[in-house]
């Protein structure tokens, strides 16, 4: 039976990625594209060139399309925490589903709204009142990330909330540090600026096609200017908002930290991997083994990034599982062990309560309740067996991250090449620049799906940070049926994103309105 419930989490989880990540192969471009072609459609209106006219209603075609498919991924997504994890949802739904409901009431119908006057208003209403149609379309797409982004932010930091030990749930009690938690607000930026990078990749790639095909140079031009210019102000603010976001996972997430840079022993003025490769003999954060093969660090900047001290200590693994050392707030870390065995006491409280509530013994209740909540921000370590549970998936944490930063630093790059060739009047001659812009359009999608599993890959074993492991939050369905939505999900998924490829390929090929491709 225990063989079984663990097949069951494994597959649940990964039929929950499998939906995440096809997802979020249409999210990133709907930010970015929406932010680009709205730019495009204010120069229209600020100039009265028809070419941008014609130039925003071809992308915002493409918009349309992605924003269709993107919405179907979505909705199965959240119907899984009903389903998959109807555990979860009973022990935090009255906070997690907040801002999802949010998101539906407020962002969906806002987008719903204008998007119609977007794409079909063109000559029923006036510049004005269409420009803010697309503006309104593409802040409603955003407010639905910011929503989303809210609720996943929650598990990673739980606050603003309380445990109820009579209806064993967590319950809100203010919503506005759940909204505008330093982790929500911090991942909000990074990844919705990720996201402007995606679109911007898209646009200046599909231009240099154009240029490759020597079709429609004018618009392909104009195109991959907005987008590089775009594209190079999103990617400096994805590393700056990188580094706060950085900031917030030392202080909130220790072991996500280490397990993104590989470090086992903590280090004071710890320094940042730039380059490395993992030992594979690793295989205990408590041998001896080297856990790098080499590696090549930026001197002190690991504890600058994360503590703001350029020699602040900066705890390992083997650190944060055997406790002791110093936290900022001058206390020492618990060890795993002790973890545990105060998560236990809150579990035996919880019982005791429940007990004392049956049999009316009200002060004995209210004595156990008091322990619970002493007691339950380890309520999640009880639920673990040893303490290696407790450790990420270090390789994939360590290279996913890694890759990201080293992605997130060549389109800095890259768009930089791109306005100088661009402001040079060399691109459109230029056709190595040219193929390396077309083939950038995967590496923009990579980084940010890279950034994904930094993110959840990172928090392990956790559904909700110390306080309820995946194990825990798995509903009573049978492994069979879990298998069994898992290929139907990747057939209608893999269905719906070749759709979606085909149809978009199509509308490039065709391309722009002739008005969009006169030469100036």
């Amino acid at each position: 039976m225990e063989l079984l419930a663990l097949a069951a989490v494994d597959w649940a989880r990964a039929q929950f990625a499998l939906t995440a990540m096809y997802h979020w192969i249409f999210v990133p471009l709907t930010l970015g594209l929406g932010v680009i072609m709205a730019i495009m459609e204010t120069i229209y209106v600020r100039t009265g060139d028809e070419k941008w006219k014609h130039t925003a209603k071809f992308w915002q075609t493409l918009f349309a399309i992605n924003f269709a498919i993107g919405v179907a991924t979505g909705i199965i997504m959240e119907f899984q925490f009903g389903t998959n994890w109807s555990n979860y949802s009973l022990f935090v739904g009255d906070i997690f589903g907040a801002p999802l409901a949010i998101e539906g009431i407020l962002a969906f119908f806002l987008e719903a709204t204008f998007i119609s006057i977007m794409l079909f208003g063109w000559s029923r209403v006036s510049k004005g009142v269409h420009l803010t149609a697309t503006w309104l379309t593409i802040t409603g797409a955003t407010l639905s990330a910011f929503w989303i982004l809210v609720a996943n932010a929650w598990m990673q930091y739980p606050v603003g909330m309380e445990f109820n030990p009579e209806t064993m749930r967590n319950e809100m009690t203010d919503f506005w540090a759940v909204a505008f938690s330093p982790v929500a607000v911090n991942k909000f930026f990074h990844t919705v600026t990720s996201s402007w990078g995606v679109g911007a990749a898209f646009v200046v790639g599909v231009g240099c096609w154009y240029l490759i095909r020597k079709r429609h140079i004018d618009f392909a031009l104009r195109s991959i200017k907005i987008g590089a210019i775009f594209g190079l102000v999103a990617f400096l603010l994805t590393a700056l908002t990188g580094d706060g976001s950085a900031y917030e996972v030392t202080q909130k997430q220790p072991m996500k930290l280490a397990a993104m840079e590989g470090l086992y022993e903590g280090q004071q003025g710890a320094g940042l991997v730039a380059v490395g490769v993992l030992n594979p003999n690793k295989k205990a954060f408590n041998d001896e083994v080297n856990p790098y093969f080499f590696k090549v660090e930026i001197p002190n900047l690991l504890s600058l990034m994360g503590y703001r001290d350029a020699y602040a200590f900066v705890p390992g693994i083997k650190d944060i599982v055997e406790g002791g050392y110093t936290l900022p707030d001058g206390t020492a870390a618990l060890s795993f062990n002790e973890m545990r065995e105060r998560g236990k006491i809150a579990h035996q409280a919880l019982s005791d309560y429940g007990v004392a509530k049956q049999e009316g013994r009200d002060t004995d209740a209210a004595n156990h309740e008091m322990v619970v909540k002493e007691n339950f921000k380890y309520f999640g370590y009880a639920f673990l067996d040893s303490e290696t549970e407790m450790i990420p998936p270090v390789g994939v944490t360590f290279y996913a991250f890694h890759l990201m930063v080293m992605i997130g630093g060549y389109f800095i790059l890259f768009f930089a090449v791109i306005i100088f060739f661009h402001r040079k009047k060399k691109l459109h001659q230029t056709k190595w620049l040219q193929h390396v812009g077309l083939w950038s359009i995967g590496l923009a999608y990579l980084a940010t799906q890279l950034g994904w599993l930094v993110a959840e890959f990172g928090r392990q074993p956790w559904t909700i940070q110390d306080i309820l492991p995946v194990r825990a939050a798995i509903s009573g369905v049978s492994t069979g049926n879990i298998i069994a939505t898992l290929v139907i999900f990747m057939l209608i998924f893999t269905g719906l994103l070749i759709a979606n490829i085909t149809i978009m390929t199509k509308q490039i090929k065709k391309g722009p309105d002739p008005l969009a491709s006169e030469p100036q």
